[in-house]
């Protein structure tokens, strides 16, 4: 079946836009994006950037965000607290093997890891963002070709 510019176009910007939830992230945008037929390569670039784009904006702004939740939203301090103990509880590992340490926990396509916790402890841990993005992009992009492989093995088993 031959798909129109439209139909893939309208593939492409769904598989970037589950990209970027949070939790899901490229986990589960790639996986979409290839099983609705984009060709993996597309549906790979298209969960990557989709995955990173909040990832500069979390680190430069979630301190921020977070005190203002607190500040005019009291009832958030118990969600805003989990995120951060979440976080929290992965800076030793992080801080033990540095920038390894992030880009493995990126690049694990595992509950809880992924660029959206790795970018909160990046800031928490105040990296810098120009240590910290390419890091990463890189750990995206293992986990993309991760989720690719087994995205096409359950294909050919199903």
């Amino acid at each position: 079946m031959a798909w129109t510019t439209s139909s893939t176009l309208g593939k492409v910007i769904w598989t970037f836009l589950i990209s970027m939830v949070p939790v899901v992230e490229l986990r589960g945008g790639l996986p979409v994006g290839i099983t609705s037929g984009l060709p993996v390569p597309l549906a790979f670039c298209a969960a990557v950037l989709g995955n990173m784009l909040p990832v500069p904006f979390i680190i430069v702004f979630i301190r921020k965000i977070f005190a203002w939740l607190r500040a005019h939203w009291p009832w958030m301090n118990r969600v805003v607290s989990a995120l951060e103990a979440r976080a929290e509880s992965k800076r030793g590992t992080i801080e033990k093997y540095g920038k390894w340490g992030l880009l493995v926990f990126v690049a694990i396509p595992a509950p809880g890891t992924g660029a959206w916790t790795g970018a909160l402890i990046a800031a928490l841990m105040n990296m810098r963002l120009k240590q910290a993005v390419p890091v990463i992009f890189v750990g995206v992009c293992i986990a993309g070709v991760i989720m690719s492989a087994v995205t096409l093995g359950a294909i050919h088993l199903f």
